[in-house]
């Protein structure tokens, strides 16, 4: 049953003492931070940093712009901005978020998201609106988007998060007031160097004079985040509801588990991001690349050797011992010393801590899921590792076993007649269909794709130990003797 009472400031005090709330007057507060993409993973993430910092730091409180839909503006704004986060850790912990002290949706707000883009106080435009809501082309923007058609025509009406960023510095600089730095949160490889040369080419599609400015006086920081946040769902919402005992309209959750890396490179100030936990690096790309190669491996890992077994998600995939031991292994003993040393990045901590969120019962990470578009993941995920280790004349055979895993996986798919989520669907599930059983023929089969195995089909021991590798598996007993590989002897 839904309360009577809704969150807000008045009913804050009305709050049971397990609920965590600000600790800072939020009538202090002033905004110094626009968000485009006011979704579930910012308010969970960003703003929950954010508000961690404004007892002593006032003048980083945020306005949160959704560029299309109404939804979140019109559940927040009866609420003052406020929301409740659930940490899911078992218990779980609840507290209630009050970073966002403004909500806008650009549809019918947009006058008033531009008027607070101009604001002297806002020093920092941040952005969650995803890979497509940049409107990319290859390494630059893609001029034939239909939004970004419509704001080189009419600039002083955006629709895109790229016609904002640019519109919002246009009236700086009118105004004579300093650019603000933008902040992409979204994961996507380089996204401050991408979104500063998407901004600047479409900038001087409107006025070269102002793109000069913003390439020369604005600053586009990249960024690295983290953490698994689950959709709200109706048994959030009346668990929230019943630990308040008022009605939040839209609760959101997370994993305890949260990373946040910024290259320190700001042109008009900055929070003091470093009291909470953000990470201040200059090697972005570095922490890109372990997340790569140790989380999104030892995903793609449990995905299909897990599936193999008949597990369904990541949590019961780990309650395996001998598969949780093998992807532990194959993070610290293959995986790590392939990696370039990362300024604040501790290899051994940063695999216990990704072990532990594997583990996580209330997180329901399907594997079926993480086994979508196999093409696609592993070359970036695994190959490159894979590579190197050889290079370096170190055991694959570790290495080799989730690529098998995945062909057994594209082939039972294929004979069951299911459809690959994969853009390689049609290709792959001919290969998997033509395969006999026969572990070296049904190998090369696959190897044969070039789009996906490039030189490694030319890597004789490469091509020798993913044909062992599918054997074992493929064998009646073989994934539990596959995956004893390393506990005598080693299975780097």
């Amino acid at each position: 049953m839904i309360p009577d009472e809704r969150l807000s400031e008045a009913t804050l005090v009305n709050l049971p003492p397990t609920v965590a709330r600000p600790t800072y007057d939020r009538a202090c507060t002033r905004i110094g931070i626009v968000h485009l993409g006011v979704g579930a993973f910012h308010r969970a993430h960003q703003a929950a940093y954010l508000d961690a910092l404004l007892e002593d730091a006032p003048e980083w409180a945020i306005c949160g712009v959704s560029l299309r839909n109404p939804d979140v503006r019109d559940a927040l704004r009866p609420q003052d901005g406020l929301y409740t986060l659930s940490l899911m850790d078992g218990g779980p912990s609840l507290r209630v978020i009050g970073a966002l002290r403004e909500v806008l949706c650009a549809t019918d707000e947009r006058e008033a998201v531009l008027a607070r883009l101009a604001n002297p106080d806002v020093r920092l435009l941040m952005l969650t609106v995803t890979e497509k809501g940049y409107c990319l082309a290859d390494d630059g923007l893609d001029l034939a988007h239909a939004d970004i058609a419509h704001d080189l025509a009419t600039p002083e009406a955006p629709v895109s998060a790229i016609g904002y960023v640019v519109a919002g510095l246009a009236r700086r600089r009118a105004l004579g007031l300093p650019a603000y730095t933008v902040l992409s949160c979204d994961n996507l490889a380089d996204n401050g160097g991408r979104l500063q040369r998407a901004t600047v080419q479409y900038a001087r599609g409107v006025d070269p004079a102002l793109a000069d400015w913003i390439d020369t006086h604005a600053s586009f920081p990249r960024s690295m985040v983290d953490s698994i946040t689950p959709a709200t769902d109706a048994a959030l919402r009346a668990r929230v509801d019943t630990a308040l005992g008022l009605h939040d309209a839209w609760p959101v959750q997370r994993e305890p588990y949260t990373q946040w890396v910024v290259e320190d490179r700001f042109c008009n100030g900055r929070p003091p991001f470093e009291r909470v936990g953000v990470l201040l690096s200059g090697d972005i790309a570095g922490h890109d690349r372990a997340k790569l190669k140790l989380l999104n491996a030892a995903h793609s890992s449990l995905a299909y050797l897990g599936i193999l077994m008949g597990e369904e998600t990541v949590a019961d995939a780990m309650r395996q011992p001998l598969l949780a031991g093998f992807v532990e292994r194959l993070m610290r003993e293959a995986i790590a010393p392939t990696l370039d040393a990362v300024a604040g990045l501790a290899p051994d901590a940063y695999i216990s801590a990704i072990l532990a969120r594997f583990r996580n019962p209330d997180i329901r990470h399907l594997l079926s899921q993480i086994a979508w578009d196999g093409s696609q993941k592993l070359p970036v995920r695994i190959f490159g590792t894979l590579r190197d280790a050889h290079a370096a004349g170190r055991p694959i055979d570790g290495l080799c076993l989730p690529v098998a895993a995945w062909l057994l996986f594209v082939r039972r798919q294929a004979r069951a007649g299911i459809v690959l989520v994969d853009p390689m669907d049609v290709a792959l599930r001919e290969i998997g269909r033509a395969c006999t059983g026969d572990a070296a023929l049904d190998v090369d089969r696959f190897l044969a794709l070039d789009a996906v195995f490039g030189s490694l089909a030319q890597t004789p021991a490469v091509v020798a130990e993913l044909g062992h590798a599918y054997a074992r598996l493929d064998a009646d007993a073989g994934i539990a003797d596959a995956l004893r590989c390393g506990t005598e002897g080693g299975c780097a």
